[in-house]
């Protein structure tokens, strides 16, 4: 397999996570998306969206958007259970990521790493209000479990995990939040852990 990537991406990194602790070989891209090497017509063919990660299985299939991948990888593994509710509810927990976490909690870190922070400064509080309401969300639901479906690590805290352990790179205090501290620390010590920075 080959993994389109971009290393200091927590989408990139939420497959990569995923596919060290699967233990499966895999090729890593680095697409510089800062320079615009996502919009190249040769990039696009793979995902017309210009986003990564993208996963190019042995066959040449094309696989993008991260979540999508990971529940791909997740199939038939213990990342992912076989119930139909719990099955349900791993994806509920990754569209919330999707659509209240990442857009508030991963944004400002993009902005900071970028220098682009101050062209935001007008929008950012109210991201940054938004990504403490789904910090709230999660220190809510986790102050009574240890991860986030059923008990056991599955791809759900893996795609939460991927951005909100960088949350201070973009300005967010996670003292607030000691059951999700404690949830990270889970993660963390999950067998096969890599930190984001690994290829």
């Amino acid at each position: 397999m080959r993994l389109y990537d971009f290393l200091e991406s927590g989408n990139g990194y939420k497959v990569r996570l995923l596919l060290h602790q699967l233990g499966h070989p895999f090729e890593r891209v680095e697409v510089d998306i800062l320079h615009g090497e996502s919009r190249t017509p040769e990039f696009l063919e793979r995902n017309p969206n210009g986003r990564i990660p993208v996963l190019e299985l042995a066959d040449g299939t094309l696989l993008w958007e991260s979540n999508a991948i990971q529940w791909y990888l997740a199939e038939g593994t213990r990342f992912l259970p076989d119930e139909p509710v719990e099955r349900a509810r791993v994806l509920q927990w990754m569209f919330f990521e999707q659509y209240s976490h990442e857009p508030y909690v991963a944004v400002p870190r993009f902005w900071a790493h970028t220098g682009a922070s101050e062209a935001h400064r007008d929008e950012l509080p109210g991201r940054m209000q938004q990504g403490r309401a789904a910090l709230g969300v999660m220190e809510s639901h986790l102050a009574t479990r240890s991860f986030f479906v059923g008990e056991r690590y599955t791809v759900a805290d893996i795609a939460l995990y991927a951005y909100t352990h960088v949350a201070p790179e973009g300005g967010y205090d996670l003292s607030p939040y000691p059951a999700v501290g404690s949830w990270l620390e889970r993660v963390r010590s999950q067998p096969d852990h890599v930190p984001i920075t690994r290829g």
